[in-house]
């Protein structure tokens, strides 16, 4: 007898699998997909899974490898890079869009209805076309979706929007001169208020404050923190404080230079202190 000795089996590596970004609206929202062994660079138009079936979406991040278990369950996958015939379809839905969107101005119009279309897009597909607009009050567009349903021979989608979001599918260029932030690279709104405004020493004007859309600009926000984190250090407007230019009270700040313009109590004349040269505050 020969003996035999058991080999061992050696366990293959589990292959990485990757995830890849991708967006369907230039500075719209940005999702992840399955991008399974596609060779895929950023610019890259591809097609990808819809919960009703596909759409052509942009690659905006190359393909990052992660554990296979990383993967959540139902993670929708690229289907595949987007050939000419893909592309050709995406213009003639385009085109399609334009057309759906000129014919809807027209019904509303007739209707004499309260909104303001901004928008139309179709689907890969095909198979549903939805309308953007703005109105101010609730609108009963029933009788206009069922014409245009009979008129396009497509599902019809009205979706009513804001101000802000009307604003970023119109684009413009903004008082600074640049084109506006939302339809340039700004993905996402975040609240703005006036006290943003005040901690940064800007003009209180509702027509300096507001932007394109009219409400708040969203540049107000942008260096708000840096401008609160600056003015921590400096003493209140009102305070009175002692300084090595004289004794007064705080009429201005200059968070940038971190100095505060001062009213000397004695001669009645304003001074500019620097954080420096303020020796304490003189108690209430």
């Amino acid at each position: 007898m020969t003996d035999e000795t058991p080999t061992e089996e050696k366990s293959t590596p589990q292959a990485k699998a990757s995830l890849v970004s991708v967006q369907f609206q230039p500075t719209g929202k940005i999702y992840d997909y399955d991008a399974g062994n596609l060779p895929l660079k950023r610019g890259d138009a591809v097609l990808v899974q819809l919960n009703r079936g596909t759409d052509l979406a942009t690659v905006v991040a190359p393909p990052r490898a992660v554990e296979p278990d990383d993967i959540e369950k139902g993670t929708p996958r690229v289907i595949k890079r987007a050939d000419s015939r893909a592309l050709a379809r995406q213009e003639t839905n385009l085109q399609r869009a334009k057309k759906a969107q000129r014919i809807c101005a027209h019904r509303i119009r007739e209707r004499n209805l309260p909104m303001r279309l901004t928008k139309a897009e179709s689907t890969f597909d095909g198979s549903k076309i939805t309308f953007y607009f703005f109105a101010e009050k609730r609108v009963d567009f029933r009788d206009l979706v069922r014409d245009l349903n009979k008129t396009l021979h497509t599902r019809i989608e009205m979706k009513h929007i804001g101000n802000r979001d009307e604003t970023k599918l119109i684009g413009g260029v903004g008082p600074c001169g640049r084109e506006l932030c939302c339809s340039s690279w700004l993905r996402e709104f975040s609240s703005v208020s006036v006290r943003m405004a005040k901690e940064q020493g800007l003009s209180l004007k509702p027509s300096k404050l507001a932007g394109m859309c009219g409400r708040l600009k969203c540049c107000l926000r942008y260096e708000y923190e840096t401008y609160r984190e600056l003015g921590r250090a400096l003493p209140k407007i009102g305070k009175k404080v002692e300084s090595v230019k004289g004794n007064g009270v705080v009429i201005r700040q200059n968070r940038l230079k971190q100095s505060v313009i001062l009213r000397i109590e004695e001669d009645d004349i304003e001074v500019e202190a620097l954080l420096d040269d303020l020796v304490q505050k003189r108690p209430e």
